[in-house]
């Protein structure tokens, strides 16, 4: 039987139709070559960028490129979800690279580019691509506002700082409490957001306005409360948040938060009027160290001289350790504080009454 697939040398094709034969197989070749870099490099997406940007700098030669440092400012943004390419496009949209090609060829060499973050970042146009990857790399060059609110501000205390430091109008952000279930604040807050606006530290881009602000703190809040604990409890979370404002209000170390709470359970345990300054001065709308006998007489259910039980809602805005402290006192049966040092911050703890009048008589001399 004759071997068809062996040919003899007499019999093998010759002239055009061996030549297909070979431009056949030469294609054959380089098709599995690039199956086989398309498997290296990790995807056909990425495999297509290295192909392209190799040939593209073998025939073609290196991409147009800026040779910078750049002239003047632009203000570009990274949109969440964006691609090494896709922020390429936007550089050169707004001519800080002079190709896409160029900066994605930067792009390929360096791993960090896929860390690039959202944001509105200050760049010059005509950069070199190299150095707009540069840019984009450093956390300095990102346009943003830093926000920190400090624990214990009362709502309109701060408002009005979130409108200063981020430099938003004040009845925006006035006008937008109005509604703040629909910023998020929870369900529980019964529409008062006084406690919820959360002390923490916040980056503010230059396109976010009040409502987007206001939601940040919201949500930052409702992140603290589930560390916290504050839906966990034999008390409402309202309930929670409201003694966790006056362990904000009236602590002064870390340490005595926890006894600060178990002193408020304590006395409400007992039916005992929790007679706090701090809630006095709610209701004066004033910040006083020491408030007077008159003082003490005002008017109002935030008064907790003349009225028992908690107040109606926070006073301020506690931070984590507050919350956590009003989830989780210190065991204890004190039902008496007094900071007997102010400028120390000493404060200490009693159940007994008369022990709590020498305390005061101890402040009095300090004072």
């Amino acid at each position: 039987m004759t071997d068809l697939s062996v040919w003899t040398e007499d019999d093998k094709p010759t002239g055009p139709r061996r030549r297909r034969r070979r431009e056949r197989r030469g294609l054959l070749a380089v098709l599995i070559a690039l199956l086989v870099v398309l498997a290296l490099v990790g995807g056909a997406a990425a495999a297509v960028f290295g192909v392209s940007s190799r040939l593209t700098g073998l025939f073609h030669g290196p991409a147009p490129d800026y040779p910078g440092p750049g002239t003047g400012h632009v203000q570009v943004q990274v949109k969440s979800g964006q691609t090494v390419a896709d922020i390429a496009r936007t550089l050169r949209s707004e001519d800080v690279i002079k190709s896409v090609d160029a900066f994605l060829s930067v792009a390929n060499a360096e791993p960090a580019s896929s860390t690039i973050q959202p944001g509105f970042y200050d760049l010059q146009r005509k950069m070199a691509a190299a150095d707009a990857l540069t840019a984009l790399l450093d956390p300095s060059a990102r346009i943003q506002t830093r926000v920190t609110l400090p624990e214990g501000l009362r709502l309109d205390e701060t408002v009005k700082l979130i409108a200063q430091r981020a430099h938003l109008p004040l009845q925006d952000l006035e006008q937008a409490l109005k509604h703040p279930q629909a910023l998020g604040l929870p369900a529980y807050a019964k529409g008062n957001p006084e406690g919820y606006l959360f002390p923490a530290t916040y980056d503010v881009q230059p396109d976010q306005k009040a409502p987007d602000v206001l939601k940040m703190l919201f949500a930052a809040y409702s992140t603290a409360a589930d560390k916290a604990g504050v839906t966990r409890t034999n008390r409402t979370p309202e309930e929670i948040v409201t003694i966790a404002s006056l362990v904000e209000a009236e602590a002064r170390r870390p340490g005595d938060f926890g006894k600060v709470a178990r002193v408020v359970y304590n006395r409400l345990a007992k039916g005992m009027p929790l007679q706090l300054d701090s809630t006095v001065n709610y209701a004066l709308k004033a910040d006083k160290q020491i408030v007077t006998i008159a003082d003490l007489g005002v008017d109002s259910p935030y008064n907790t001289y003349k009225n028992a039980g908690l107040p109606p809602g926070p006073i301020d805005s506690p931070g984590l350790a507050a919350l956590r402290a009003a989830v989780n006192p210190t065991p204890g049966d004190w039902l008496y504080f007094v900071t007997t040092d102010p400028q120390k911050g000493t404060t200490k703890f009693t159940s007994s009454y008369q022990e709590f009048l020498r305390f005061k008589s101890e402040l009095q001399s300090n004072q």
